[in-house]
């Protein structure tokens, strides 16, 4: 490692030889699955399988046009999962291309600019206002140095950097940002070494969850799968022992098998993920783990971060008192004319182009007419927190402003005790309103500045107050979680009374209890887990207790959202059920972290997620009600025929069309559907609850019942007739067909079918399904293939008709509280009192 000494830094040749030896300086991509083993998962589902069974038994039996069909929908399967799993890489690279970070160091005695993926362990840092810091790295040089490290410590002031220093006084660390000052560091740490990615490294540590709904989903469609197998075996065995027709009896089998494997689960589960990631990043919030936006909607706590999420995370003017009179400042207010002093000298008392936040408030308060003739300045040091800025005079002479902490410009000052008692007291009632509050003074000088800051004797003109703004969409989002049940907790590790300010404007239950870490570390299990459930802001809290009360309330059995944006949150937004990353400011360790990331960093998009994940649950179970009712009459179209001694009436090519094409369209009409009106008025669903239980099973299995009996009147008054098998085989597809459009409207809301309309994508949906019906009927090669027959108007309209009964049967049912329970309708949410 380079000499602090040596202003050359590393040489070319040496920084190489570093770099392959320490690699770049980044933390670890994430793992990225390829096509082989995408296709391989693909090719293990049963859906595929029987797929393919079905094309081999077709080509045994000479029938390579049929074969070629169910081998192109395999096809089709493997190629939906896919897209489906390239659009999600697609979005993270996206993400981890939001910024491309560069250092500036000294190699060989000259300074240049490289990507901060390049940075090595001995390179010679140089640390200037407004850059954000690379890499790990001690310092050898410092001018009036200053950082903000809120993305490591949660507190939005600068902290002062000293070379030569002990401690973390001395050094700098990646991702956090210079704000005024400058200097020269020597690398000590890179990559996952770093602060941030030893951070990093503490994720890996942490189970991702799959959602509930993912769970409760694979374990219906095991049991459906069971089920098929063992109906379809014993259909096997009665078709080849009874008959002697094996061959026949397997497609039939198969049929049968694909007529009750609900494969539309998980695709309906990707279609809905994947469109409400689409909505989601139409309005900012980009979604990385797109199932989690139902879980989402079932959150019962919501723990934020202060800094930058519900704040601004940027200093404002917001009070000023000269001892007589005092003012609040509104956003654009102006300056009250008797304080306008106080103002002008906090602002002289700042550097020219400073980066710090409360500097860079003062100026943009002032405004580009008070002009700063800056010719010295005494520094902020640790045994006189303030700074005294001397600016020239036109006549002569020095004009010395001075800021800081008030008891120290007080001191300066040499204000008697009863002053300094005033003082003391009026800031004192400021910072309990959460502001951040200096002392402002000045003095005019006919020579030079002295020779120390303590030798100055300047005249006390007032104290000015800086907030951290609540963001605008705060208050109405969290006035709205409340009404939807759901609690919001903010963790800080920022000081209690602005914490308890903060909690006040933003309306969170309870804003004056306020835990402290150092309270959270005295507490057992058994206390701190009391703690997390009851009402309260949490502040002064370091990682590891952000993660251990995101770990209390999850054992509680809440289920826990978790917004943040520095490194210091991530291993608590990847424990949370659902992390939610700030990503214009955030980094990359608490982007990586979260599954959903808010690109446009406003708080009021989360709950929008939220309305977004109900939704999608709400929906989900609708499409979930239908394709368990569907599958009803598919499957006892394929069977009950066959028991009553009639020919197959559907045969695997039949069960894939409807299927493949009619129920994946429908999945994407009921995903489009709107929100029930009462959607956010109602609790958070409990974690118990599955998508699908036994009282809606019942319902949809009864609703499938009726419109199997109505296709099955269809079918079998086609035979009365005297009709060909090929006639009664294309009645009965025309009543499901109709019987089951009529069913996604009657699902597809609370209230009444077609009443406000189905949207346009239930519209083509029915296009498209006459037409492909039409084409498989009218187009003869179509029509050989699927074995169809030309009925004739009458009875086309009979079939039609029937299923049309069929489809509608809810109807009668929906007036009941019952079936509306069932349904999804709650009662109201429960209130959450204000302390």
């Amino acid at each position: 490692m380079t000499s602090s000494n040596n202003p050359r830094g590393l040489e070319p040749e040496d920084a190489a030889r570093r770099l392959a030896e320490h690699g770049r300086n980044e933390l670890p991509p994430p793992p990225r699955r390829g096509l082989g083993r995408i296709a391989a998962q693909v090719m293990t589902e049963p859906m595929f399988l029987l797929l393919a069974l079905a094309a081999a038994a077709y080509l045994v039996l000479g029938e390579p046009a049929e074969g070629a069909l169910l081998g192109g929908f395999a096809v089709v399967t493997i190629g939906l999962v896919v897209v489906q799993e390239r659009r999600s890489e697609r979005a993270l690279e996206a993400l981890r291309a939001l910024g491309a970070p560069v250092a500036v160091v000294i190699r060989g005695g000259v300074a240049q600019r490289l990507p901060a993926g390049e940075v090595v362990p001995g390179d010679l840092l140089v640390v200037e206002e407004g850059a954000r810091v690379p890499a790990d790295a001690r310092l050898q040089s410092a001018r009036s140095l200053a950082v903000d490290e809120s993305l490591l410590t949660g507190e939005s002031l600068p902290v002062e950097k000293n070379a030569g220093a002990d401690g973390e006084i001395g050094e700098v660390f990646a991702g956090t940002l210079v704000v005024a000052g400058n200097g020269l560091a020597t690398v000590t740490r890179t990559g996952v070494a770093t602060r941030s990615g030893q951070i990093g490294q503490a994720l890996g540590d942490i189970h991702i969850e799959s959602t509930r709904l993912q769970r409760n989903t694979a374990r219906l469609v095991r049991l459906f799968g069971l089920l098929a197998l063992a109906v379809s075996l014993s259909l096997l065995l009665f078709h080849g022992l009874m008959r002697g027709e094996w061959v026949q009896g397997l497609l039939s089998s198969i049929a049968l098998a694909m007529a009750m494997l609900p494969e539309e689960f998980p695709l309906a589960l990707a279609v809905f993920f994947a469109l409400g990631a689409w909505r989601l990043a139409r309005v900012g919030v980009l979604v990385r783990r797109a199932a989690v936006v139902e879980t989402l909607g079932a959150a019962t706590v919501l723990c934020v971060d202060k800094t930058g999420t519900l704040t601004e995370n940027r200093m404002r003017v917001a009070w000023l008192s000269d001892g007589r009179s005092e003012a609040r400042l509104a956003a654009d207010a102006a300056v009250p004319a008797a304080l306008a002093p106080v103002l002008e000298a906090a602002t002289l008392a700042s550097r020219t182009h400073s980066m710090d936040p409360m500097d860079r408030a003062l100026q943009a308060l002032a405004g580009e007419g008070l002009v700063q003739a800056e010719v010295g300045h005494f520094p902020v040091a640790p045994e006189l927190p303030a700074m005294s800025v001397a600016h020239g005079l036109a006549g002569g002479g020095l004009r010395v402003a001075t800021k800081g902490a008030p008891e120290a410009v007080a001191r300066l000052c040499r204000l008697d005790p009863t002053e300094l008692a005033a003082v003391l007291e009026t800031a004192a009632a400021a910072a309990a309103r959460g502001l951040r509050v200096l002392g402002v003074a000045e003095s005019r000088l006919e020579t030079t500045l002295p020779a120390s800051h303590g030798d100055l004797k300047p005249r006390w003109l007032g104290l000015v107050g800086f907030e951290d703004p609540l963001r605008p969409s705060v208050p109405d989002a969290v006035a709205e979680a409340r009404a939807a049940g759901i609690r919001v907790v903010m963790l800080t590790g920022d000081f209690a009374p602005t914490a308890r300010a903060i909690a006040r404007q933003a309306g969170l239950q309870a804003p004056d209890h306020v835990h402290l870490g150092s309270e959270l570390d005295a507490m057992d299990d058994a206390a701190f887990s009391e703690a997390a459930a009851g009402e309260g802001v949490f502040a002064r809290v370091r990682p590891e207790q952000k993660l251990r009360l995101v770990q209390a309330l999850k054992a509680r059995g809440d289920v826990v959202a978790m917004t943040g944006d520095g490194v210091n949150d991530a291993p608590a937004l990847k424990a949370a059920h659902i992390g939610i990353a700030m990503g214009q400011r955030g980094t990359d360790v608490a982007r990586e972290a979260a599954p959903l990331v808010l690109v446009q960093e406003d708080f009021g998009l989360i709950v929008d997620a939220v309305r977004q994940g109900r939704r999608i649950f709400d929906n989900l179970r609708k499409v979930m009600l239908y394709i368990v009712a569907v599958h009803v009459p598919i499957a006892g179209l394929a069977v009950l025929p066959l028991l009553m001694g009639f020919p197959p009436l559907l045969l695997p090519a039949h069960v894939v069309l409807v299927e493949m094409v009619i129920d994946p369209m429908c999945s994407v009409a009921f995903e489009g559907q709107p929100g029930e009106p009462d959607l956010m008025q109602q609790p958070p669903r409990p974690l118990s609850e599955p998508l699908v239980g036994g009282a809606q099973l019942a319902l949809a299995a009864g609703l499938g019942v009726v419109l199997l009996s109505l296709c099955m009147a269809a079918y079998l008054l086609a035979r009365a007739e005297g009709v060909g098998d090929d006639v009664a085989r294309t009645l009965a597809m025309l009543a499901l067909t109709v019987g089951n459009l009529a069913l996604v409207a009657s699902l597809a809301r609370r209230g009444r079918a077609w009443v406000r309309g189905n949207g346009r994508a239930y519209a083509v949906i029915t296009v498209g399904a006459a037409a492909i019906i039409g084409a498989c009927v009218g187009v003869p090669a179509l029509r050989e293939l699927f074995d169809f027959g030309v009925p004739s108007p009458g009875q086309a309209l009979q079939a039609m008709a029937l299923g049309l009964v069929g489809g509608l049967a809810l109807e009668l049912l929906k007036p009941l509280p019952a079936v509306q329970r069932i349904l999804g309708r709650q009662g109201p949410a429960p209130a959450r009192s204000r302390a």
